[in-house]
């Protein structure tokens, strides 16, 4: 008997007894249903965390912040900390410890570093048009978004000019019809200081800008220049010492994947530490894939309640066809083959269920995506919460059909040891 002819007889035996073998395949489909289910919506959702990194800048950025100090933590109950004149003012609004240009000039002076840019959150009263209207300023974008913004038209701003860009929402507010006809209009930009004085700052709208889903491009996001100048207006008052601190900075290094361990060591060594994006992300990746393997763990006890129904099916098999085991051996059918025979029944029954699983499974996802996508969660720009992987199916497909076979050879094996003698003289 030749391979296609096993197959084909393997398939004409599966079906003698639809409803048993219809019900063993219902409990394969429920597995792969999950499988893939879990699967594509692990895929999904770190799809979307890696779309919100690509709109955090480039790879070979890394988020510098001052060394926690263990002495500005939320109270214990053990009594207040000692005051130290030396960290006041070194401090912010949290008790969080701040950077100072010096930590900056230490970070620019770090090997591999090729630039340094301090952020410097600010916030604005409103925005005033040329036709004199006022518009409420919900945030502030940051300069070091600026390479990442996806631009309706214009470009971004000059790191030295007074200029900006507006989100597209905005476009009506300025009186534009088309996003063309917004770019090169001056605005007014008014900054209140510590003490409630309004300052105001003019500065040019270059680009229009399209909000991405990591939010960049969603509020106005002024040039270095100007973020400097709201700063300054909104700093008008503070003690010198307190007017050039940040929370934070981004420093640029040079090859990343070869420097990023020397240059998070040399800013420990300076009371500093550094994150990239994939650092600060890692924890929700990895609760992403925890929760879909556990998910998936659900998936695999199903399938393995289904390779009992698959050895449950394939003995029954054996036991009502002795005779015509006896006979096939009678005929020169080799023990390898009716092992053979056997088992391929049994791939038989995990194909059809994988089929129809990870069938249904794709279904399911990719209409629920849809609707919850399009509907309740329409909000979130760029939300995905299922996504298909190729790759991740076959694995599915090439489990199911191993789990199979494995539950097959037990009938098989005991198939192949039939005397066939007394196979033939069975009732």
């Amino acid at each position: 008997m030749k391979s296609l002819d096993v197959v084909g007889t393997a398939l004409t035996n599966t079906l003698r007894s639809k409803m048993r073998t219809a019900l063993t395949v219902i409990a394969i489909v429920i597995g792969a249903f999950a499988l893939t289910l879990t699967s594509g919506l692990g895929s999904g959702v770190n799809k979307y965390v890696s779309t919100i990194v690509d709109g955090y800048g480039d790879d070979s950025q890394m988020y510098v912040m001052a060394a926690a100090d263990p002495t500005a933590q939320m109270p214990t109950g053990d009594g207040p900390t000692e005051f130290d004149p030396e960290k006041d003012g070194a401090t912010g609004e949290f008790g969080q410890t701040m950077l100072t240009d010096r930590d900056i000039e230490t970070i620019q002076g770090l090997d591999h570093v090729t630039a340094v840019e301090p952020i410097v959150f600010t916030s604005v009263d409103y925005l005033q048009g040329e036709d004199g209207r006022q518009w409420q300023v919900p945030s502030v974008g940051f300069p070091i978004d600026a390479p990442s913004l996806e631009l309706d038209a214009g470009r971004a701003p000059e790191p030295e000019a007074l200029e900006l860009t507006v989100p597209n929402s905005w476009l009506e507010s300025l009186g534009a019809e088309t996003a063309e006809d917004a770019v090169g209009q001056t605005v007014t930009l008014a900054v209140s200081d510590v003490v409630g004085e309004r300052h105001t700052v003019e500065a040019e709208i270059v680009g229009i800008s399209a909000p991405l889903p990591s939010g960049v491009g969603s509020s106005i996001l002024p040039s270095t220049a100007l973020n400097a100048e709201i700063a300054a207006a909104q700093n008008t008052g503070l003690p010198e010492d307190r007017q050039n601190t940040y929370v934070q900075a981004v420093a640029t290094v040079e090859d990343m994947a070869a420097h990023e361990m020397d240059v998070k060591n040399a800013l420990v060594e300076n009371d500093m530490m550094g994150l990239t994006m994939e650092d600060q992300l890692g924890m929700l990746r990895g609760i992403i894939d925890t929760v879909t393997w556990v998910l998936n763990g659900f998936g695999l006890i199903a399938l393995l309640a289904a390779s009992f129904g698959i050895v449950n099916t394939l003995l029954m098999s054996v036991q009502e066809r002795t005779r015509e085991i006896g006979l096939m051996k009678a005929l020169g059918m080799s023990n390898g083959k009716v092992f053979g025979l056997f088992s391929m029944e049994a791939v038989m029954i995990g194909l059809m269920g994988s089929v129809i699983g990870v069938g249904l499974g794709l279904v399911a996802g990719l209409v629920g995506n849809t609707l919850l996508t399009e509907g309740p969660l329409s909000g979130v720009a760029g939300l995905t919460l299922f996504s298909v992987d190729p790759l991740a199916l076959l694995w599915i497909t090439l489990l199911i059909l191993g789990i199979a076979f494995l539950a097959g050879t037990l009938p098989a094996a005991r198939a192949a040891r039939k005397d066939p003698i007394e196979a033939l003289r069975h009732e």
